[in-house]
């Protein structure tokens, strides 16, 4: 499932989180994290990094907040 969740993250591509490591550092490590990512996940002491938050503009002046998590994240999600 970890696997799989890993795949679809990296289709879907997307920004560095708060950690700054973008997709192409993860892959870098990928074997150790996603191994990290399901252990954690199958003792259940997985736990969630804080979320980068971007200002996106908006018609009229005003901005929407964007939650961007880690790539770690995006992978435990999926799963």
């Amino acid at each position: 499932m970890v696997w799989e969740a890993y795949k679809l993250v990296k289709k879907n591509k997307g920004s560095a989180g708060i950690d700054k490591q973008t997709l192409e550092e993860f892959e870098k490590i990928r074997s150790k994290a996603l191994y990290k990512i399901w252990n954690r996940l199958a003792s259940g002491s997985y736990l969630a990094n804080r979320i980068k938050r971007v200002e996106i503009p908006k018609g009229g002046g005003k901005v929407r907040l964007l939650g961007i998590p880690t790539v770690s994240d995006r992978i435990a999600q999926q799963v």
